[in-house]
């Protein structure tokens, strides 16, 4: 009953997010016009381009990348069996700005930029798995700075890019378009199912490989499934919305602390956690103006990740100094 009411008020939670996002803007299309646009009342069609095609967009691709990335970091936590884990410590998100930017400098442009985020997320996953057998969370770290090194180092080569990577080294929801929901949905309808479905091994998993052994279930093929679906989900978000810290740290230790550690209930309450995480925070960013150079003449909004940052890296430290203690 609890794990109930607490995902009907994450739905309620994102049904307002969703509207808050839909009726506030820059431009002149207010609240009651956005409002005729969704009870289809409206006859302007600026106002349904805005809304259908900018404004719903952006608000989906947040809820669907938050929802993702805290998955990642629910199952991350169990393969690792380390609390501090999220998708950043696998060096996902340094694969996928290294492959926007060899994509960017290989192509002169930002065609198959999504592409190549991708395969870049899924090199340095497979790279964890090969590397870090004893230790993943450590292979993850080494990972995570190599690629990142590698990375700077092509920028310093060629600065031309910087302006377009900034968004994905920081992470931006800023300029969705309905085609960028179009990239993320396909995945979304597989990821999550998949995820909900290994709840229950994620919860043999956490209880070590010999108790793992003993229930039946084959520890190795455990964890490289669990963490094949952690990678694919934070490469996914993070080709839509770009390297977005703490989501997937905070949200699964914020529903842990209100459900509990079995994850038949953590994750579901995890993703909800994480979509309004990261819905709530882009609110936040989008009222704050800033012009980022590489995103457009028109675009204009402090970067998510930025926020994000803001309120994870306080919470980390906070983190941190409870497991020391």
């Amino acid at each position: 009953m609890k794990v109930r009411f607490i995902v009907l008020l994450g739905l309620a939670c994102i049904t307002g997010l969703i509207v808050s996002h839909i009726v506030s803007g820059r431009s002149e299309l207010g609240a009651s016009d956005a409002i005729r646009v969704l009870t289809g009342t409206s006859e302007i069609r600026v106002h349904e381009i805005i809304v259908w095609k900018y404004r719903l967009p952006r608000v989906l691709v947040g809820l669907a990348a938050g929802a993702l990335l805290a998955l990642s970091g629910v199952l991350l936590q169990a393969v690792m069996r380390n609390p501090l884990a999220e998708p950043s410590t696998t060096g996902v998100g340094s694969g996928a700005a290294l492959g926007v930017v060899v994509s960017i400098l290989l192509f002169s442009g930002q065609y198959g930029a999504h592409i190549a985020a991708l395969l870049g997320a899924a090199v340095a996953g497979i790279a964890l798995y090969a590397l870090g057998r004893r230790s993943l969370a450590v292979a993850g770290i080494l990972i995570g700075a190599v690629l990142a090194a590698v990375t700077s180092l092509l920028l310093v080569v060629d600065a031309q890019p910087m302006g377009v990577v900034l968004r994905w080294l920081i992470g931006s929801l800023n300029a969705r378009t309905q085609a960028d929901w179009n990239q993320l949905w396909p995945w979304v309808i597989i990821l999550i199912p998949a995820g909900l479905l290994c709840a229950s091994r994620a919860n043999v998993l956490v209880l070590g490989d010999t108790a793992a052994t003993g229930l039946g279930i084959r520890p190795d093929r455990t964890r490289l499934l669990l963490l094949g679906i952690a990678v694919l989900a934070a490469a996914t978000a993070i080709t839509a919305a770009g390297a977005v810290a703490f989501v997937g740290l905070m949200a699964p230790h914020a529903a842990r602390a209100v459900v509990g550690g079995d994850h038949r209930d953590l994750i579901p309450v995890s993703m909800i956690g994480g979509s309004v995480l990261l819905s709530a925070a882009d609110l936040l960013a989008f009222s704050v103006s800033l012009d980022l150079p590489g995103s457009g003449p028109n675009v204009s909004g402090l970067p998510v990740g930025a926020v994000t940052a803001l309120l994870g890296a306080p919470y980390l430290i906070w983190l941190i100094r409870k497991e020391a203690r």
